[in-house]
């Protein structure tokens, strides 16, 4: 391995140059992409502005309606909207719920199907829970206040909606300050830190107080608070058969905040007020839900064992009864989200396997049958899992589906399980345009041969027998996964004539517990191995040459970018993006420090920290001759802009060719905004450019 900082590498520009160029911002051109603008077939920049997405299917009560939100995006405020629409089961008619560039969401039906609930915003553009009526249009805003309302529950006979809402408290104060005089333009006091985790990505520094349930009437007034203490509940409370009860998952013990995983469940008497712990077991019980008959309970959860990651499990248990059902312990893959059948027999599961979105139905004997394939599609920029379903009381699933054409639209299978397509949302975008082709692939890691799955996106003008210029692109987590799903950001890539690599190597979900953890305590290791394995696949099969390899990734994916290129000097760039690059700074100045250093390492940092220099990026960047572009959101409290910081100084301490682009405002979600994702590939090419094959700038 080389350390020269000059070996192999051609196309170098000046500092001023450079400095010239990046400066201009968006405006700031390549030669492929300004090419491609004259390729309107193909998939433009400006073409991020006009997808659409399907999310939150809701059933009527009925079963001949569907409820969901449809996201677009807001050109002239920079945002993803949501509105909700209506659309009627038989006939395959739609119409506008909520218009306008609003943010509607988390929508509910009453339960005599008449009117829905939802979280919609206040004149100040504050979160609220708003009621329609379906029959006049009409509305009214049901919650009042600064704090905006989530997990919107009704209860059985439509008369209480119950929701979750943060209830602020004073903070800590050392001092009794003084007072200023009055019309005195005084600097702000100071702010007293004394939790564990104080600030979240995202969120920022978090206020004091907590998130508790309340009960309003459906026909609007005063909310009542039903849980107190110093204790954080989660949102989504359910009602019980009678209504007189909500289930729900909390922390109300002692220490709750040194235990990141750990959770409980709860009943609460809506009467009293009284509160029964349900479970007692180390590890998350979360997201209750109650059979249709009302007696049994089941939820998800799992044994913690501080595992870098451990499958989420399906359980189930008869009220008044101590006998706990694991009714997913032969899956060996994480449940996401689940619901029950209307005969209360078995219960819709949603997962990842190898890749691709799941729906099966799950009996209470343990017993599994797949309903559906290719859930996702919500996650736009880059092709990770997600997405969403719901089940009607004739049996029939709605669910969004994902493939690596087009965001997720909503499929329906009935309960024969024919299936048929409820919305194309983006036809009238991409129907005449020409995208890159997705291919998976499987190959053995160089490491021990385990397979590793991966897909290759060509662009769309791909010609057999010519050798295009490889982007080697990771996923973050690292406990995630890509898949065979719409990716806006390599379509871009493709477009600019790039062949994109994207693999799930070790530690990747939807293979199985035993796989995630080959890297538990050893992050990163031969994850190495698995995605330069893959790069050796695409040059065996001639699609590239050894002169025209990039790398880049976000996130876990900017961990084992700068990785990478401290092992070895085969790429021509590199683009590390919102990267952990120092374990000790991250494990002690990220926003969950709570969960990282006991998760991911077996001790603190103070009591090995060899362990944690050794699989710091950072500890390898003597090796770094790689011209490196590194990119970081500037509000990012997960992997902080001072780990990217550290990084850069680093290289330029070394004289490497590097860059650091800060991106003002952005949390760790770095291409939230629809310019944020174009500028992020724009910048992620225009750094490529520089770096010609060896033979051309030579």
């Amino acid at each position: 391995m080389s350390t020269s900082p000059h070996s192999k590498r051609g196309g170098r520009w000046s500092p001023l140059a450079l400095a010239a160029v990046l400066s201009c911002g968006l405006s700031a051109s390549f030669n492929s992409q300004a090419e491609n603008d004259e390729n309107e077939h193909f998939f433009q920049r400006e073409d991020v502005f006009g997808l659409e997405f399907a999310n939150q299917p809701q059933w009527s009560p009925d079963g001949e309606q569907i409820l969901y939100q449809r996201h677009f995006m807001d050109i002239m405020e920079d945002r993803v909207r949501s509105n909700l629409w209506l659309i009627d089961v038989d006939s395959g008619s739609q119409q506008a719920l909520t218009t306008g560039a609003r943010n509607d969401g988390s929508a509910r039906w009453a339960p005599d199907g008449k009117s829905i609930a939802y979280i919609g915003r206040d004149a100040q553009n504050r979160p609220q829970i708003m009621r329609r009526w379906l029959d006049t249009g009409r509305e009214a805003q049901l919650t009042q206040g600064a704090q905006g309302p989530s997990g919107i529950s009704w209860s059985p006979d439509g008369r209480w909606i119950a929701f979750a809402r943060f209830v602020p408290s004073s903070g800590p104060s050392l001092i009794k300050p003084l007072k200023a005089p009055k019309g005195a333009n005084w600097a702000d006091p100071p702010k007293v830190v004394d939790r564990p985790v104080f600030r979240a990505d995202g969120r920022g520094f978090l206020p004091h107080g907590q998130t508790h349930l309340f009960v309003i009437s459906a026909e609007g007034g005063s909310a009542r608070q039903l849980t107190q203490g110093n204790f954080p509940h989660d949102s989504n409370p359910q009602w019980s058969a009678d209504g007189q009860s909500l289930y729900f998952s909390g922390r109300r013990f002692e220490n709750w905040e040194y235990e990141p995983q750990n959770s409980e469940l709860y009943r609460l008497d809506i009467n009293s007020l009284e509160v029964t712990q349900l479970t007692e077991r180390y590890g998350p019980d979360r997201s209750p839900q109650l059979s249709p008959d009302g007696k049994t309970i089941a939820w998800l959860g799992f044994d913690d064992k501080h595992m870098g990651y451990t499958n989420t499990e399906l359980y189930i248990r008869k009220l008044g009864s101590d006998d706990i059902q694991l009714l997913s312990g032969d899956l060996d893959r994480n449940i996401d989200a689940y619901e029950w059948s209307a005969d209360g027999r078995s219960l819709i599961i949603k997962y990842d396997d190898n890749g691709n979105g799941k729906l099966a139905r799950l009996n209470r004997s343990g017993k599994l049958s797949t309903i559906a394939d290719n859930v996702g599609g919500t996650s736009l920029g880059r092709p990770y899992g997600g997405g969403s379903f719901a089940v009607s009381d004739k049996g029939a699933v709605v669910y969004t589906q994902s493939n690596p054409q087009r965001p997720s639209d909503l499929q329906l299978v009935n309960g024969r399980g024919k299936a048929r397509s409820l919305t194309q949302l983006n036809e009238d975008l991409l129907a005449h345009k020409q995208l890159g082709r997705v291919e998976e692939v499987r190959y053995p890691s160089s490491f021990d041969g385990r397979e590793i799955q991966g897909w290759l996106v060509y662009p769309p003008n791909y010609e057999e027998g010519k050798k295009y210029p490889l982007i080697l692109e990771i996923h973050g987590g690292p406990f995630a996964n890509y898949g065979d799903r719409f990716s806006a950001e390599y379509q871009l890539f493709t477009a600019a004539g790039y062949i994109v690599l994207y693999t799930n190597p070790r530690g990747s979900t939807s293979y199985g517990a035993e796989f995630a953890n080959l890297i538990h305590h050893r992050y990163p290791s031969e994850d190495y191995d698995d995605l330069i394995s893959g790069v050796d696949l695409v040059l065996q099969r001639g699609l590239t040459s050894e002169d025209q390899l990039y790398v880049t990734g976000g996130s876990g994916g900017g961990v084992l970018t700068s990785w990478i290129i401290g092992k070895t000097d085969r790429f021509q760039a590199a683009v590390v993006a919102k990267p952990v690059i120092n374990w000790t700074s991250f494990v002690l100045n990220s926003d969950f420090t709570t969960f990282f250093y006991r998760y991911w390492f077996d001790s603190p940092p103070w009591e090995n920290q060899a362990n944690y220099w050794q699989r710091s990026p950072l500890s390898l960047v003597g090796n770094v001759s790689t011209p490196t572009m590194v990119l970081t959101g500037e509000a990012d409290y997960r992997t902080p802009i001072s780990e990217s910081e550290q990084y850069y100084q680093a290289l330029k301490l070394r004289k490497i060719d590097s860059v650091l682009v800060r991106v003002p405002g952005a949390p760790h979600f770095i291409s939230g905004r629809p310019s944020q994702l174009i500028a992020k590939t724009d910048y992620i090419l225009s750094w490529f450019e520089r770096y010609p094959e060896t033979d051309e700038a030579e």
